[in-house]
């Protein structure tokens, strides 16, 4: 296991999240389906940390259970070492659907709503919360807007506004760019990452792209499909993350190529 510190330069004793020896399975018409076998994971405060692989490799799952929303067949998932047994406020999750604002409120209104539903904060006090994250994701002058007035990049930065305005523990995103074109995706990429330097917020990220795997995150573990398995985990001393076309970003791109599709290459439990 790789050793971690702090932005201060102290060791981190222990991670954020960790997923231990995890079993997950669904339901299916006419049988059960054994989505991931034996996944292990360390997430620590502040990590980029993407999960990565083919369809068919029980990422999407394996964050669904880390909110909350799915129980392990086997094994345990911690959050701040006590176990996750339902959804809560200290994980939010965005999806790729990004048109899932309510069209009768507005920006500002759609940011504050869950953090008054769950009766963290007043009327008030969640509306100065929501106008702080949609600075922070450059929306401010869109706050009195509606949603059918706002491009798919822009509803994608005002759910992750809301996400971040509930202020959890850690950011859960599956796919959250993937509906979006291929330029807007970039620019939704590089604007995250802007977001992440100034909140500095924990997260955990779910795509089946390489490139967006490698621009997005620090850490990045592989997943094997069917069902899905730890094939290796990389971390950013891999790659060049500020430019996609450098020698160690294409270096890093075809190693995780090899690993995710070589079979005869990659090995379960790898990590450089």
């Amino acid at each position: 296991m790789n050793a971690y510190v702090s932005e201060a330069g102290l060791p981190l004793s222990s991670p954020l999240l960790s997923v231990k020896g995890v079993t997950l399975e669904y339901r299916a018409p006419g049988r059960v389906v054994r989505a991931t076998q034996n996944v292990s994971f360390d997430v620590w405060e502040s990590d980029r940390f993407i999960l990565l692989g083919a369809s068919g490799c029980g990422k999407s799952t394996l964050l669904k259970a880390v909110g909350g929303f799915i129980p392990p067949r086997e094994g345990r998932i911690l959050l701040d070492g006590q176990p996750v047994q339902g959804p809560g406020p200290d994980r939010v999750v965005v999806f790729q659907e990004f048109d899932q604002l309510p069209p009768w409120k507005t920006v500002r209104e759609n940011v504050a709503f869950p953090v008054r539903v769950s009766g963290r904060l007043g009327r008030k006090e969640a509306a100065e919360r929501a106008d702080h994250y949609l600075e922070k994701v450059g929306l401010s002058r869109f706050a009195d807007a509606y949603p059918n007035t706002l491009s798919g990049g822009m509803k994608q930065r005002v759910a992750i506004a809301r996400a971040l305005a509930m202020e959890p523990r850690v950011l859960l995103m599956d796919e959250p760019f993937a509906a979006l074109d291929a330029l807007t995706r970039r620019k939704m990429q590089e604007e995250l990452l802007a977001l992440w330097e100034d909140v500095r917020f924990t997260l955990l990220f779910v795509t089946h792209s390489i490139e967006e795997a490698l621009v997005v995150g620090n850490r990045i573990a592989l997943l094997s499909p069917h069902p899905g398995r730890m094939r290796a985990e990389i971390n950013s001393h891999e790659w060049d993350l500020h430019s996609g076309g450098s020698p160690e970003f294409q270096a890093a791109a075809n190693r995780i190529h090899r690993l995710l599709f070589d079979e005869a290459g990659a090995g379960d439990g790898v990590q450089e």
